[in-house]
C-alpha cells in the first residue's frame, strides 16, 4: 500500500481544526505524516475551485493583500501557464516563511498543487533564498518524498535566489527566473501576463499556498469562520522586541495589537510603539496601540498596513529615531541601482536620518527629508523607494518628541543595543557602539 492509498484510507479522520492554529496545527516534514493528519488533496474543477477560493475571501499573505481568487482567474485566462511559490523572505525582520516551510512543508507544496490545478500549469517552482540550509534541506526532503509517492501532477523545481531584500519581489523574482538578475522590471507586462519564459505566471506566497491548501480541504465557511468580516482567516505574525518569547504566532485577523504581545508572553517593559508590517511598514505609537485591530481596515486608519506579517514592539528604553536611522541606511545599501529616486534619494534619505539620530543639524536634516520625500515619492522604476519612505515617515511622525530632544542634545535612550535587526553585510547607519 502506498502513502497516497493508506491517506485515502484515513481521510475521514482528517478533520478540520476548530480554532487556531490552523497552518501550524499539525507540525511535521513527513509526508506520512502530513497525509495522516489532512488527508490527500481533493480534486476540484479548476472553475470550481477559483469560486470556492472567491467564496473564502483568501488573500495574499506576502504584503500585498491582493485578492488570490484574482490572481488565479487571471493566470488561468492564459495558457502554458507556470505557478511560483515565492519563498524568498528578504525582509530581516520576518521569519513566519521560514518557520512554515520546516514546520509544514507539505501544506505549502500542497497549495503549489492546488494553484497549478487552477491554472492549468504544467511547471512549479518554488524559490527561496540561498543559505537557508534548513529550509533548502527540508524543502528537498519533501520534494523526493512527493516525486516518489507520486502525489503531485506537475513537477516542482527549486530554485534559490540571492539573498537581498528585493529578491523576492513579484518582477525581480521572475526576471532571475528567466536568466536575469534578481531585481525588479518595468511593469507592464505583469508576470501573470508575460512571466516565466513569457508565458502567463502565477507568483504566490508560501503561507498565501498553504491557506489555500486547508480552504481546499475544509471549505469557505470553515475559513471565514474566524477573522475580521472583510479580511477573514487567520494568519502568521513575527513578534519580537520586547515580548517575553519573540517568535511566529498564528492569530486570527482583527485580533488587537495588545493581544499579540500577549500572545509572546506579554511585555518586558514600557513600550513606545509597534512597528507593524516589517521596513516597508509603519510605526504605530502606543497611545493608538488600543485602538487598532491587525487587520489592513482598521491599520489603514494610522496609516499602516498588515504588509509582511512583522509586529515589532520597541521598548521605552531604545531610541526610535536611530533604530529608523538603522533601517533607513540597510534600505538605502539595498536598492537594485535601476534609479535616481532610490539610488541617490534613498541614500540622502539614510544620510539625514543619520544626522537626526545623531543630533547634528536637526533642523535641516528634518528640511531635507520632506523635500526628498516630494522628489522620492511616486518616482522610483519599483516600490523600493515609496516603501522606505513610507516608514521613515511614520519615524519622523512617531518620535517627534524624541526628534525635538536630539535638536537639545538629549535622548531618551537608556539601552542602546538594537532591537531591529539589520544584516551586517549593509554598510552604514547608526551604530551605537
Amino acid at each position: 500500500m502506498t502513502i497516497v492509498e493508506a491517506a485515502q484510507g484515513r481521510q475521514r479522520r482528517a478533520t478540520p481544526p476548530a480554532g487556531l492554529p490552523r497552518l501550524l496545527a499539525n507540525p511535521t516534514s513527513r509526508l506520512d505524516e502530513h497525509l495522516d493528519a489532512h488527508g490527500p488533496v481533493p480534486r476540484l474543477r479548476p472553475e470550481a475551485l477559483i469560486a470556492l477560493v472567491e467564496r473564502a475571501g483568501l488573500r495574499g499573505r506576502g504584503g500585498a493583500s491582493f485578492p488570490t481568487a484574482t490572481k488565479l482567474r487571471a493566470v488561468a485566462s492564459g495558457r502554458r501557464t507556470v505557478v511560483v511559490a515565492n519563498a524568498c523572505e528578504g525582509e530581516p525582520a520576518s521569519a513566519k516563511d521560514a518557520t512554515l516551510l520546516t514546520q509544514a512543508p507539505h501544506l505549502v507544496l500542497d497549495g503549489l498543487a492546488v494553484a497549478a490545478a487552477a491554472v492549468g500549469a504544467r511547471d512549479a517552482v518554488i524559490a527561496t533564498e540561498r543559505g537557508r540550509t534548513e529550509v533548502l534541506d527540508v524543502l528537498a526532503h519533501a520534494l523526493q518524498a512527493r516525486a516518489e509517492a507520486g502525489v503531485d501532477h506537475v513537477p516542482v523545481r527549486l530554485v534559490t535566489v540571492p539573498p537581498r531584500y528585493l529578491a523576492g519581489e513579484e518582477s525581480a523574482l521572475v526576471h532571475f527566473l528567466n536568466g536575469g538578475e534578481a531585481k525588479p522590471t518595468s511593469v507592464p507586462p505583469r508576470p501573470y501576463e508575460r512571466g516565466v519564459h513569457r508565458r502567463p505566471t502565477l507568483v504566490q506566497n508560501v503561507e498565501t499556498l498553504a491557506h489555500l491548501a486547508l480552504v481546499v480541504r475544509h471549505g469557505d465557511a470553515w475559513f471565514r469562520s474566524i477573522g475580521a468580516a472583510e479580511e477573514p482567516g487567520s494568519a502568521l505574525f513575527t513578534v519580537s522586541g520586547a515580548v517575553v518569547n519573540p517568535g511566529v504566532y498564528e492569530a486570527a485577523l482583527g485580533t488587537p495589537i495588545p493581544s499579540m504581545l500577549v500572545a509572546a508572553g506579554g511585555t518586558t517593559a514600557d513600550v513606545s510603539a509597534v512597528l507593524v508590517g516589517g521596513y516597508f511598514g509603519t510605526w504605530v505609537p502606543a497611545s493608538a496601540l488600543g485602538s487598532v485591530t491587525l487587520d489592513n481596515r482598521s491599520l489603514s486608519a494610522v496609516g499602516a498596513a498588515l504588509g509582511c506579517g512583522v509586529v515589532a514592539a520597541l521598548p521605552a528604553s531604545r531610541c526610535g529615531v536611530a533604530e529608523a536611522a538603522r533601517v533607513a541606511a540597510y534600505l538605502a545599501a539595498e536598492t537594485a541601482g535601476q534609479c535616481g529616486p532610490c539610488v541617490n534619494g534613498l541614500g540622502s534619505v539614510s544620510a539625514a536620518m543619520d544626522a537626526l539620530a545623531r543630533g547634528q543639524d536637526v533642523a535641516g536634516a528634518t528640511a531635507a527629508l520632506h523635500r526628498w520625500f516630494g522628489m522620492i515619492a511616486g518616482r522610483g522604476a519599483c516600490r523600493h523607494p515609496d516603501g522606505a519612505i513610507r516608514f521613515v515617515k511614520s519615524a519622523l511622525h512617531t518620535f517627534a518628541d524624541e526628534i525635538t530632544r536630539h535638536q537639545r542634545g538629549m535622548c531618551t535612550a537608556t539601552d542602546r543595543a538594537p532591537v531591529l535587526p539589520v544584516p551586517h553585510s549593509s554598510p552604514g547607519g547608526i551604530s551605537w557602539r
